[in-house]
C-alpha cells in the first residue's frame, strides 16, 4: 500500500468520522434490553462489542494514545490503563446506580480526544512550558468513558438479578471489540509510519484529532442546553 493512499484512509478516518454524532443504542438492541430479565451473557457480549465498534469517541482517543507509540509494550501499557479505568466505572456506576448527565459525560469524552490530540502536538510543553503524566491522564479519562459507557445502560433500568454477570459480559464484550478496532487502526498507522508522509502529516493529522474533539463538545453541550 503506497504512501498517498494509507494517508487518504487515515485523514477519511478522522473527517468522517466527525460525520457521525451520536452512538446511541440502536433501536434492536433498545428493545432486547428494555425487555431483557435474568442472565444473558452472551448477548450482553455481543452488544458491548458492537457498541465499542461504534462508539467513535473512545476510538478516537485511543488513536491519539497509540499515535507516537512504537513499542508493542507501551501500547499494551497504555490501553491498560484505560481498559482499568473505563471498567472500573462501567461497573461501579451501574451497579451502584450513579448517574450523570450523558451530555456532560459525553462532553468529558470529547475533551479527552482535544487533549491527546493538543499532547500529541506538544501544546502542553510549547504554552504551558510543563508535561502532564500521560498515564494518569489516560487512566483519568478512563474513568470518565467507563461512566460515559455507563449512562447508556443506565438509562433502561435493569434489574439486579444477573445484572453483575451481565455487566461483565458487555464490558467483556467492550474489550473485545476494543482490540479489533485498535488492531485495524494500529496496521494502518504501523504502514504508514514506513513512510516519510507520516511525521510529515502527523501535525495536521492530530489537528484533525483537535477538531473532532472540538466538534463532538459543541454537539454534546448543545444537546445538553437544550433538552
Amino acid at each position: 500500500m503506497n504512501s498517498k493512499k494509507i494517508i487518504f484512509l487515515v485523514l477519511l478516518f478522522f473527517v468522517g468520522i466527525t460525520g457521525v454524532f451520536a452512538h446511541g443504542v440502536d433501536e434492536n438492541t433498545q428493545t432486547f434490553l428494555s425487555g431483557n430479565d435474568g442472565v444473558a451473557f452472551g448477548p450482553f457480549l455481543y452488544i458491548g462489542a458492537k457498541h465499542m465498534l461504534t462508539g467513535y469517541d473512545h476510538l478516537l482517543f485511543l488513536v491519539g494514545v497509540i499515535f507516537f507509540l512504537y513499542r508493542p509494550k507501551e501500547v499494551l501499557l497504555y490501553v491498560s490503563f484505560f481498559t482499568i479505568g473505563h471498567s472500573a466505572t462501567l461497573l461501579f456506576g451501574v451497579m451502584s446506580n450513579i448517574s450523570i448527565n450523558a451530555y456532560l459525560i459525553d462532553a468529558i469524552i470529547a475533551l479527552s480526544i482535544v487533549y491527546k490530540g493538543f499532547d500529541n502536538l506538544g501544546g502542553f510543553k510549547r504554552f504551558f512550558g510543563t508535561q502532564p503524566n500521560t498515564k494518569a491522564a489516560v487512566l483519568i479519562f478512563g474513568l470518565f468513558h467507563g461512566f460515559g459507557l455507563a449512562s447508556k445502560l443506565q438509562d433502561f433500568k435493569f434489574e439486579k438479578e444477573g445484572l453483575f454477570t451481565n455487566l461483565l459480559g458487555f464490558n467483556i464484550g467492550v474489550e473485545i471489540g476494543q482490540f479489533i478496532a485498535l488492531t485495524f487502526v494500529l496496521i494502518l498507522i504501523t504502514l504508514w509510519r514506513r513512510h516519510s508522509s507520516f511525521m510529515k502529516f502527523s501535525t495536521i493529522t492530530n489537528t484533525l484529532l483537535m477538531a473532532a474533539g472540538f466538534t463532538l463538545i459543541g454537539y454534546q453541550l448543545t444537546g445538553y442546553f437544550t433538552s
